[in-house]
Order: structure tokens, then sequence, then C-alpha cells
């Protein structure tokens, strides 16, 4: 099992910027496949991006794609993501997971673990 917590989260103008972090601790992270998820009120949660066990296979939602960045330091058991030039769109809880095998997921139902979401809200 593994063990993930976001943070990183906050209140930010549109056009700004946030750097999330999910700390992973259990199992060796550098076997799971990752993704950050997000979900609006009223709305379901969907994928944003996917990043493979080593890091050399990512994939991007297109709403995020050009502006948001996926990363992960194996050595310190973390994934990150980089969001650039925000807008009230981005306004949701954002989720870390992981994937059991080493394969693509870009579905909710591909994870097998979450953390408790850190919430990004994007004044306009």
């Amino acid at each position: 099992q593994v063990q993930l917590v976001e943070s990183g989260g906050g209140l930010v103008q549109a056009g700004g910027s946030l750097r999330l972090s999910c700390a992973a601790s259990g199992r060796t992270f550098s076997s799971y496949a990752m993704g950050w998820f997000r979900q609006a009120p009223g709305k379901e949660r969907e994928f944003v991006a996917f990043i493979s066990s080593r890091g050399r296979t990512i994939y991007y939602a297109d709403a995020v794609k050009g502006r948001f960045t996926i990363s992960r330091d194996n050595a310190k058991n973390t994934l990150y993501l980089q969001m650039n030039s925000l807008n009230a769109e981005d306004t949701a809880s954002y989720y870390c997971a992981a994937r059991d095998t080493g394969t693509t997921g870009l579905r909710s139902d591909d994870y097998d673990y979450w953390g408790q979401g850190t919430q990004v809200t994007v004044s306009s």
C-alpha cells in the first residue's frame, strides 16, 4: 500500500501559478505510475495528468496542456504538478492517485490509491 498527502493548494489570481505536491509513504513510490485528477463542485472527477513510474511517459488533459507540468522525484517520494496561467475553470479540488501497475491510466477507475485532495481556487 501507499499513502498519499497533497499540499500546495490555495487562492490565486487568474494568470498566476501554483505548485502542488503529493508526498507518498509506504511501499516503494518508484513502482507506481501516478496521476493528478481534479473535481469541481457539481462536476465529476476528471483526469489532469499522468506520469509513468520512471517519468518517461507523460500525458495531459487537453484543458491543461501547455500550462501544467507533471513531474516526480522518486528519491524524495514526491509527485508534483506545476500549474501556470491559471484561470477560473481550474478551480477544483486536486487529487493525486497511484496506480499499482506501470501502465498508462487516464481514468479514475485505473487508480488504486488516492490522497485527500487540496483545494485550488482561482479568482478572476
